[in-house]
């Protein structure tokens, strides 16, 4: 299952959420979203976990909780919506 989390603090680091998430079971993937031009973090990311129980168990237990002094947003992700083709400016 994948599972977003939100509200990241801006230093939190991947072994963070591997460390949390891995509480509740098996971690597969972790990936904070970075801006392409500066390399900082922006406040969100992604876990990967095989097992949907364990998943749903770190869902509960990690919504709301706090790493980095910042309250976590954490569900299960959403497909990404299809965004239509980007317009050429010329």
């Amino acid at each position: 299952m994948n599972i977003y989390v939100g509200n990241l603090s801006y230093n939190t680091t991947e072994d963070e959420l591997r460390d949390a998430f891995g509480e509740y079971g098996n971690v597969s993937e972790v990936n904070i979203i970075k801006d392409k031009f500066s390399g900082q973090s922006k406040g969100f990311g992604f876990v990967e976990m095989a097992d949907n129980a364990e998943a749903d168990a770190a869902i509960k237990g990690l919504n709301n909780a706090s790493i980095g002094g910042r309250n976590l947003k954490v569900n299960q992700a959403k497909p990404r919506a299809e965004r239509p083709p980007r317009r050429s400016a010329y």
